[in-house]
């Protein structure tokens, strides 16, 4: 009896109709392994992995596969995004047994939920044989079995140890992750590391404001070449916008074609710094047209964000967006055709061919195409390219849209959802710190961005407060309004009290502001650990073979990075000294590593430098807080990690600005940091001053 159809995630919901009798991850399942004397088979995935599919149509909706396992075992499904903490346990065990790690995972485990033997994709041959070598093991070698399994335990609870070496986290290390970087990163191709090559978010982010900081420009070249080489690349959609989620390459050029809602909110944190601090138009290009792509293409009215597009459309990998030659010219016409060929590299050759999940039209009918990159440089071309370039790009979407379309994982992960608030926060307050240069050609499409941005962000903020916070608690994810009962981890609880300290800083609304608190108490009751550290999960959690407490960023900024971001902020909003005191007890149990081992410690650094700077707190007492010079110029300026905030005089739940008046009946600017204030001032230039020294 196959037991996945009443769930909330759609990677479970993927899997309802397979022949292997699944259960959830739940208490009944190991009882049943326990009944039975079976091991258990646990398969972790997510709805938008392409591997995960090939494995799901050889394997689990194979007959002969189902019938070994639901004679053996007992089969557990979990989607990762739903249950981190699940994943994070298992991922630990299967790089200790392996030397790596991804997904599908593959677990094997006593009923206990020790795991014995690990391992990733399997092709239909090779897991066949696997079940039938750990089905003879199990009943012929149990003792070996289960010393194996409590070997890897052993291993796992070290590797997820807290407690270990603390020591404050100085200018001097976030120099040397800096350098660090430097040594790693790729002079040719920009990113760091070979292929497959990931987007840097985290270390872009720190080095932006390691530049702020410090005025490094090897830091912003970094920045800069890695952003442009990323937007020009098969990495990012050259028609819709939006970022995939790795290359295969090393170069940017062919992409593993999901996209993730938690990269594309990160990267548009990185487009937008790097868009204020420079005024890039590239950047400006690419923030905007990431805006847009969260909330045109995972934005659900009245929810959330969905959590990702999936990398295939009817089977076929990439389907949707790659194109011949021929395909052009009959979509544009031959002398547009081939001009687009030439801009995006479209080739006869091709530069990618679609892999199928399983056998279909659509997969017979794949051929070897291109994926769109931008050849030329199109950003400071002459009025007439660009717009046929746009004319262009936009013919070919209205084409693309008719072609089978990948699949959206709808559930709405707290975590992710406040990384996107966050972004779309700042890249608001940037749109607006702009309005007074001379607009664009593309002022309306601005505009228009802004405002379904805006309220796809608005809609996201009320999810969360309304549906995921149950009983002062987060849950982890929901989907159609309903919420799971996965309970929120600590990347759930710093992710969200950050973007509700966002919220608060856009619309001045207390309410915000006293969510992030609520937060951020349950934080520091229930998930601390020794030495000021975190665990990933809380005290009250449900019992794992070990409690992971993972200190690394990733793709995602780890549990105790997210809640360090939001206790920096929440402090300086509030003037609290004991958030801030926690933030710098956390930070030092990450600092021993972060010069060493600087591309995975990228959000740590970033609020490392928030600390150091201050963060400024900048307050704008104004009856216009949207179109006063002074909050522009406050955005346009704010050194890293600084908060702004802008209303009436003595606003109700806005502490920034309990007791500042105007000054002489105009808007007044205060500045302060490390609990030092300037003169407050009323004139732009001396506000400039004040934040940049010059």
């Amino acid at each position: 009896m196959n037991r996945l159809a009443d769930a909330t995630s759609p990677y479970l919901l993927q899997h309802k109709d397979n022949p292997v009798d699944w259960w959830p991850w739940c208490a009944e399942a190991f009882a049943e392994a326990r009944r039975r004397d079976v091991p258990i088979m646990i398969s972790v995935g997510y709805a938008a992995c392409h591997w995960c599919h090939v494995m799901a149509h050889e394997s689990f909706a194979d007959e002969q596969v189902a019938a070994l396992l639901n004679e053996g075992f007992v089969a557990i499904k979990v989607d990762r995004e739903e249950r981190p903490d699940v994943d994070a346990v298992y991922m630990t065990a299967t790089q200790a047994m392996t030397g790596q790690g991804g997904w599908p995972m593959t677990v094997f485990a006593a009923p206990d939920g020790t795991p014995f033997f690990c391992g990733t994709y399997f092709p239909k041959p090779n897991f066949l044989r696997l079940l039938q070598s750990v089905t003879t093991a199990w009943r012929d070698q149990r003792d070996a079995v289960l010393q194996q399994g409590a070997a890897v335990v052993e291993a796992i609870g070290g590797a997820q140890a807290v407690g270990g070496p603390a020591a404050p986290l100085t200018a001097d290390l976030l120099d040397a992750a800096a350098d660090r970087l430097g040594a790693e990163y790729d002079e040719t191709n920009g990113g760091f590391g070979g292929a497959p090559k990931f987007p840097p978010h985290l270390s872009l982010l720190f080095l932006l404001r390691q530049y702020q900081r410090t005025g490094d420009q090897r830091s912003l070249e970094i920045v800069r070449h890695t952003a442009e080489a990323m937007a020009r690349g098969g990495l990012y959609d050259q028609l819709a916008g939006g970022f995939a989620r790795y290359c295969v390459d090393g170069q940017w050029l062919v992409p593993h074609f999901e996209k993730m809602l938690y990269d594309n909110a990160l990267l548009l944190r990185v487009y937008t710094h790097l868009w204020r601090l420079t005024g890039d138009p590239m950047a400006r290009r690419v923030a905007r047209d990431t805006a847009r792509f969260l909330a045109d293409e995972l934005h659900r009215p009245g929810e959330g964000f969905a959590s990702a597009l999936d990398a295939d459309a009817a089977g076929v990998e990439g389907l949707t967006y790659v194109w011949t030659p021929a395909q052009l010219v009959a979509a544009l016409g031959e002398a547009d055709g081939r001009w687009a060929a030439d801009l995006f590299a479209v080739t006869e050759q091709g530069s990618f061919t679609p892999h199928a999940a399983a056998a279909t039209p659509a997969a017979a009918a794949a051929q070897s195409a291109s994926v769109l990159r931008l050849a030329r440089d199109v950003d400071d071309a002459a009025p007439e390219v660009q717009s046929r370039w746009q004319e262009i790009a936009h013919r070919l979407l209205m084409v693309r849209d008719t072609r089978p379309q990948p699949a959206r994982d709808d559930k709405v992960v707290a975590a992710w959802n406040g990384l996107a608030i966050t972004a779309i926060a700042e890249f608001q307050q940037v749109v607006a710190s702009f309005a007074e240069d001379a607009p664009g050609p593309d002022a309306n499409l601005m505009e228009g961005v802004t405002i379904v941005a805006d309220g796809a962000m608005r809609d996201a903020a009320e999810h969360l407060a309304q549906v995921h916070l149950v009983a002062g608690r987060l849950r982890r994810t929901s989907r159609d309004g309903r919420v799971g009962e996965a309970a929120g981890v600590l990347e759930d609880y710093g992710c969200v009290a950050e973007a509700f300290c966002a919220m608060h800083q856009l619309t001045g609304e207390g309410r915000w502001l006293t969510l992030a608190g609520q937060l951020l108490d349950v934080a520091l009751e229930r998930f601390a650990a020794p030495q000021g550290s975190f665990y990933d999960t809380a005290d009250d959690a449900e019992r794992l073979v070990s409690r992971p407490a993972d200190p690394t960023d990733n793709a995602t900024p780890s549990g105790r990075s997210a809640i360090v971001a939001a206790l920096v902020t929440y402090a300086a909003l509030t003037g609290e000294t004991r958030y801030r005191e926690a933030a710098e007890a956390a930070l030092a149990t990450v600092a021993p590593i972060v010069a060493a081992h600087a591309r995975f410690t990228g959000y740590a650094a970033t609020a490392g430098a928030a600390l150091l700077a201050g963060p400024y707190e900048i307050a704008v007492v104004t009856s216009d807080p949207v179109g006063e010079p002074l909050v522009r110029a406050a955005h346009r300026y704010a050194p890293p990690g600084a908060v702004v905030v802008a209303g009436r005089p003595d606003q109700p739940g806005v502490p920034l600005l309990a007791g500042r008046q105007l000054v002489d009946g105009q808007a007044t600017a205060y500045v302060c940091r490390g609990f030092v204030c300037d003169r407050p001032v009323t004139r732009v230039d001396d506000l400039v001053a004040q934040l940049t020294g010059r």
